[in-house]
C-alpha cells in the first residue's frame, strides 16, 4: 500500500494528498499514519511546502468526514447502522466503532467530534452519531476542522522530524495524541464542575 500511496503522490502532487485523505476517510484501511508522515517526509525533501501540505491533507479529510455526516443526518441511524451491520466490513469499518462512537456522543455531546478526530478507528464514523443527532453543520465542522489540522499538521511535521524513518510515526505519536485527548476531557470537566456549581448559586 505505501507504494501504491507514494506513486499516487507523486503523480498528482497536492491533489494527490487530497484525494488521499479524502478515500482515507471513506475507507479506513488507507491511513493516515501513513500518509500524512510520508508527505511530511517529501517535506522535509523539499517537494512540497509544509502548510500548503497541511492544508491539503485537512481540507480531503474533512471532505470524506463531511460525506458520513449528511449520510447519518439524511439517511438516520437505524437505515445507517443496519447497513454498517451487513456491509461496513467491505470498507474495512467494525461496526462496534459505530456503537462505540454513538455511545460516546450521546454521553459526552459536541466535543467528543474533536477529540475523536485525534483517534484511530472511531475517528470516521464519529461523523455518524453528530448526523444522526443532527448537530449544526456549523458547529460540526468546526470541531471536525480543529481535531483534523491538529493531526494532520501533527503527521506531517512527525514524517518531516523522521524523515526516512518515518514509518515510526506510531511511536513518535501515539504519547501526543492521548496528551491531548487527556487534556480535551480535562477541560470538558472543569466546564462541567463550573456549570454545576453555577446552577446551585441560582437556587
Amino acid at each position: 500500500m505505501a507504494e501504491w500511496i507514494l506513486n499516487l503522490i507523486e503523480a498528482m502532487g497536492y491533489a494527490g494528498i487530497v484525494l488521499l485523505t479524502f478515500l482515507e476517510n471513506i475507507f479506513p484501511p488507507i491511513p493516515s499514519e501513513l500518509i500524512m508522515p510520508l508527505v511530511g517526509y517529501h517535506v522535509s525533501q523539499g517537494e512540497f511546502r509544509l502548510w500548503p501540505a497541511v492544508v491539503c491533507g485537512s481540507a480531503g479529510a474533512l471532505a470524506g468526514t463531511t460525506l458520513w455526516y449528511f449520510a447519518g443526518r439524511k439517511v438516520g441511524r437505524e437505515r445507517v447502522e443496519h447497513w454498517m451491520e451487513t456491509y461496513g466490513h467491505w470498507l474495512g469499518i467494525d461496526i462496534e466503532d459505530v456503537y462505540k462512537a454513538r455511545d460516546w456522543f450521546e454521553r459526552h455531546g459536541a466535543l467528543v467530534v474533536f477529540f475523536c478526530r485525534l483517534l484511530p478507528g472511531v475517528r470516521t464514523v464519529i461523523s455518524l452519531p453528530a448526523g444522526f443527532a443532527s448537530m449544526p453543520f456549523g458547529r460540526f465542522l468546526f470541531y471536525s476542522a480543529l481535531g483534523t489540522v491538529i493531526w494532520t499538521s501533527a503527521l506531517v511535521y512527525a514524517g518531516f522530524v523522521l524523515g526516512e524513518n518515518y514509518k515510526r510515526v506510531d511511536q513518535f505519536l501515539e504519547p501526543f495524541a492521548w496528551t491531548v485527548v487527556a487534556l480535551v476531557l480535562a477541560l470538558y470537566v472543569r466546564l462541567l464542575l463550573r456549570g454545576a456549581a453555577a446552577r446551585r448559586r441560582t437556587t
